[in-house]
């Protein structure tokens, strides 16, 4: 009886260690929120064309992968964030070339 008890008390134990081992990023997924949000806005402004916009959505999809892969194994390295955080500021930069050329939509 004791050993099943154990043996419980380790599964749930296990568990729980899990759960602390999967890689935490709220910072970055607020800023893929914010990017996102920029594009949308952009879109429905006119600022952005079809074309531009796909472009910028696909970059941030590629962001999402890049994070999901860092994510995989529950840790996520100083240098993972550091190629997302440079990632996202290559996106922002090219969300707001896009935003503010003189191109409008067509």
């Amino acid at each position: 009886m004791k050993t099943i008890a154990v043996a419980a008390g380790m599964v749930m134990l296990g568990m729980s260690g899990m759960a602390f081992a999967q890689a935490e990023t709220p910072v970055i997924d607020q800023r893929q929120a914010n990017q996102e949000k920029r594009i949308d806005r952009g879109i429905a402004s006119g600022e952005l064309n079809g074309r531009e916009a796909n472009r910028l959505n696909a970059q941030q999809e590629h962001i999402n992968k890049i994070e999901d892969k860092a994510k995989a194994d529950g840790v996520m390295t100083k240098g993972e964030r550091a190629r997302i955080d440079r990632a996202q500021d290559r996106a922002s930069r090219h969300i707001a070339r896009e935003k503010h050329d003189r191109q409008k939509r067509h």
